[in-house]
Parts: C-alpha cells; sequence; structure tokens
C-alpha cells in the first residue's frame, strides 16, 4: 500500500503557536488556500480511497482533495490529534505558568505522563496504530490518502518506521504537507516527507 499523508492547513491556534488537541478549531483563510494548493497538486495522482481525522480542520482539507476525485471521505476518531486536555487552547508559556512541574514530566517522559485530563502518547499511538493496519488489510496495493494532525503523523512515522517513540520530536510535518510511505511486508519506505513545494504556487491552473 502507497500512504499519501496531508497534515490539515493552517488553523488561527497554529498561527498564534496554541495547543490544538481535539479542539475543534476550522481552518482560517490561509488554511483554506493551503487546502486547495495540496488539493491541486494531488488531482491527478491516482487514490483509491481517502481518510480523516474528523475534526472540521482536517475535514475541510480532505474536503477540498476529494472534490477532485469520485471518492466518498471516511472520517475516523482515530485520526484526531492528540488529546492535551487542560492545556488546550494555551501557548507554552501559559503552559509553563499554569503547571510547571507536569509540563517538565510531559516533556522528559510523554509516553507516561500525559497532559492533565489529556492523552498520553501511548495512548495515542495505540489507537494510531489500530487505525493503520485496517487501512493496510483493507487496501492492499492501493493509493490511500490520509489528512490527518501533526502529532498524529509524527507518531506514525515511528510506528511504520520502527523508530523509538521516544525520538517522535524528530519528525516535523509542516500545515498542508505532504509526505509518502509505501508499505511492504519486509518493511516501509519513505517516498516523500514534508514537501510544502506546493505551496509557492501563486496561481491554480
Amino acid at each position: 500500500m502507497r500512504l499519501h499523508l496531508i497534515r490539515h492547513g493552517q488553523t488561527d491556534w497554529n498561527l498564534n503557536h496554541r495547543f490544538q488537541g481535539q479542539t475543534d478549531i476550522p481552518l482560517n483563510e490561509t488554511g483554506m488556500e493551503q487546502a486547495q494548493k495540496i488539493a491541486w497538486r494531488l488531482s491527478k495522482v491516482s487514490i483509491d480511497a481517502i481518510y480523516s481525522s474528523d475534526l472540521t480542520r482536517a475535514i475541510q482539507t480532505a474536503e477540498q482533495i476529494a472534490s477532485h476525485h469520485k471518492l466518498n471521505l471516511h472520517t475516523d476518531s482515530r485520526w484526531r490529534e492528540q488529546s492535551f486536555g487542560e492545556w488546550e487552547g494555551l501557548n507554552f508559556a501559559e503552559m509553563q505558568s499554569a503547571a510547571l512541574d507536569l509540563l517538565e514530566a510531559w516533556r522528559v517522559d510523554p509516553l507516561h505522563n500525559p497532559p492533565p485530563q489529556g492523552e498520553t502518547l501511548t495512548q495515542l499511538a495505540k489507537r494510531v496504530e489500530a487505525a493503520l493496519n485496517d487501512i493496510k488489510a483493507r487496501h492492499v496495493e492501493q493509493n490511500v490518502l490520509l489528512v490527518t494532525h501533526g502529532g498524529v503523523l509524527m507518531t506514525l512515522a515511528c510506528l511504520a518506521l520502527g523508530v523509538d517513540l521516544k525520538k517522535y520530536w524528530q519528525f516535523s510535518f509542516s500545515s498542508a504537507s505532504l509526505s509518502e510511505i509505501a508499505f511492504y511486508e519486509e518493511g516501509a519506505i519513505v517516498n516523500l516527507l514534508n514537501d510544502t513545494s506546493h505551496l509557492a504556487v501563486s496561481h491554480l491552473t
């Protein structure tokens, strides 16, 4: 299976460096333009199925892509961003002021220390792995497109490549970026990572 991975377009909370988590924030104007540009880039690519997180910012991005293909959009809550609980809506400085000890514990060991009322990285990885395995089972030797969130993509990259989850922060996925991983019985191959060249296009044709 070949999996095209897209991070949703920009939101106002992205712009203001606020942790979104599972708060349902829509795309801003720039984010909609980004979604249109990645949709244009993928308009000629053969796609057999389109999946998305069920949060609005991902759905809005996925709908722009789906408009170029005669495919139904499959939404799945397992592709939601990691829950940051009480930290959602805060920027990093505000998180430091609110709970410095908890923030430091989370930074040192996110696999086992969740944000207050939020999810651990281990919990996120468990649902992402289950959702990924379902897609792989359904779409053998097909091209699948997935629109999701930065933390999910970082986690998925670790799972696909056998990288220790503690190193998930070493992967970076920009707003409306395109990545591609091909899955084989022997393992996964990264064909493209965090490509945003389509965002430099000034006019879509």
